[in-house]
Protein backbone atom coordinates (compact mmCIF):
# COMPACT_ATOMS: atom_id res chain seq x y z
CA UNK A 1 0.00 0.00 0.00
CA UNK A 2 1.52 3.28 -1.09
CA UNK A 3 2.25 5.84 1.75
CA UNK A 4 0.25 8.94 1.65
CA UNK A 5 3.06 11.13 2.71
CA UNK A 6 4.85 10.05 -0.44
CA UNK A 7 4.66 13.08 -3.12
CA UNK A 8 5.19 10.37 -5.55
CA UNK A 9 2.66 8.29 -4.68
CA UNK A 10 -1.26 9.56 -5.96
CA UNK A 11 -2.61 9.20 -2.93
CA UNK A 12 -0.39 12.14 -1.08
CA UNK A 13 -1.98 14.84 -0.15
CA UNK A 14 1.41 17.13 -0.66
CA UNK A 15 0.86 16.94 -4.61
CA UNK A 16 -2.13 19.64 -4.22
CA UNK A 17 0.80 21.66 -1.94
CA UNK A 18 3.60 21.30 -4.47
CA UNK A 19 1.15 22.12 -7.31
CA UNK A 20 0.48 24.92 -5.37
CA UNK A 21 3.63 25.83 -4.38
CA UNK A 22 5.31 25.29 -7.98
CA UNK A 23 2.91 27.66 -10.01
CA UNK A 24 4.78 30.80 -10.99
CA UNK A 25 2.27 33.17 -9.75
CA UNK A 26 2.06 31.81 -6.31
CA UNK A 27 5.90 31.84 -5.79
CA UNK A 28 6.41 35.48 -7.07
CA UNK A 29 3.25 36.66 -4.62
CA UNK A 30 4.69 34.91 -1.87
CA UNK A 31 8.31 36.84 -2.88
CA UNK A 32 6.43 39.83 -3.29
CA UNK A 33 4.99 39.85 0.44
CA UNK A 34 8.68 39.07 1.72
CA UNK A 35 9.14 42.82 2.34
CA UNK A 36 5.93 42.96 4.43
CA UNK A 37 2.06 43.09 3.93
CA UNK A 38 0.53 44.60 0.93
CA UNK A 39 -2.59 45.71 -0.84
CA UNK A 40 -3.88 43.94 -4.06
CA UNK A 41 -2.34 46.71 -5.91
CA UNK A 42 0.81 46.93 -4.89
CA UNK A 43 1.21 43.20 -5.37
CA UNK A 44 -0.31 43.57 -8.51
CA UNK A 45 2.23 45.98 -9.58
CA UNK A 46 4.83 44.08 -8.34
CA UNK A 47 4.06 41.61 -10.65
CA UNK A 48 4.06 42.47 -13.72
CA UNK A 49 1.86 40.90 -16.51
CA UNK A 50 -0.74 39.03 -14.43
CA UNK A 51 -4.31 40.02 -14.51
CA UNK A 52 -6.37 40.69 -12.04
CA UNK A 53 -8.76 37.61 -11.92
CA UNK A 54 -5.16 35.07 -11.73
CA UNK A 55 -4.17 37.49 -8.67
CA UNK A 56 -7.34 36.99 -7.07
CA UNK A 57 -7.41 33.47 -7.96
CA UNK A 58 -3.70 32.78 -6.69
CA UNK A 59 -4.30 34.99 -3.29
CA UNK A 60 -7.51 33.15 -2.35
CA UNK A 61 -5.94 29.44 -2.88
CA UNK A 62 -2.70 30.99 -1.07
CA UNK A 63 -5.13 32.07 1.79
CA UNK A 64 -7.01 28.70 1.98
CA UNK A 65 -3.77 26.61 2.53
CA UNK A 66 -2.77 29.12 5.05
CA UNK A 67 0.32 30.39 3.33
CA UNK A 68 -1.11 33.92 3.36
CA UNK A 69 -2.93 35.87 5.34
CA UNK A 70 -5.92 38.22 4.18
CA UNK A 71 -7.22 41.01 6.87
CA UNK A 72 -9.93 43.42 5.79
CA UNK A 73 -10.23 46.94 7.24
CA UNK A 74 -13.48 48.19 8.10
CA UNK A 75 -13.29 51.74 6.10
CA UNK A 76 -14.89 52.93 3.30
CA UNK A 77 -14.03 51.80 0.68
CA UNK A 78 -12.61 48.59 2.09
CA UNK A 79 -8.81 48.16 2.57
CA UNK A 80 -7.45 44.77 2.31
CA UNK A 81 -3.50 43.94 2.95
CA UNK A 82 -2.21 40.59 2.40
CA UNK A 83 0.59 38.95 4.78
CA UNK A 84 2.64 36.16 4.41
CA UNK A 85 1.74 33.60 7.88
CA UNK A 86 4.58 31.65 9.82
CA UNK A 87 3.67 28.98 6.79
CA UNK A 88 4.41 31.17 3.79
CA UNK A 89 7.43 32.32 5.44
CA UNK A 90 8.77 28.72 5.68
CA UNK A 91 7.78 27.69 2.00
CA UNK A 92 9.40 31.57 0.88
CA UNK A 93 12.57 29.80 1.96
CA UNK A 94 13.13 26.89 -0.81
CA UNK A 95 11.13 29.35 -3.07
CA UNK A 96 13.64 32.16 -2.48
CA UNK A 97 16.57 29.85 -3.56
CA UNK A 98 14.75 28.45 -6.62
CA UNK A 99 13.87 32.06 -7.63
CA UNK A 100 17.41 33.42 -7.33
CA UNK A 101 18.88 30.21 -8.99
CA UNK A 102 16.22 31.02 -12.19
CA UNK A 103 17.52 34.44 -12.67
CA UNK A 104 21.15 33.38 -11.84
CA UNK A 105 21.26 30.60 -14.83
CA UNK A 106 18.47 32.14 -16.93
CA UNK A 107 21.47 32.43 -19.77
CA UNK A 108 21.76 28.99 -19.73
CA UNK A 109 18.28 27.46 -20.71
CA UNK A 110 18.15 26.71 -24.39
CA UNK A 111 16.03 29.36 -25.65
CA UNK A 112 17.34 32.09 -24.14
CA UNK A 113 20.73 31.18 -25.36
CA UNK A 114 19.42 30.93 -28.64
CA UNK A 115 17.84 34.56 -28.56
CA UNK A 116 21.24 35.91 -26.91
CA UNK A 117 23.10 34.33 -29.93
CA UNK A 118 20.79 36.31 -31.91
CA UNK A 119 21.51 39.29 -30.53
CA UNK A 120 24.78 38.97 -30.02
Amino acid sequence: MPNRDDVYAACCPCRDMLDLLANKWSALALGALEAGPQRFGALRARLQGVSPKVLTATLRRLEEHGLIAREVFAEVPPRVVYSLTPLGRDANGPLSLLRTWVEQNIARFPQNREMSDMSG
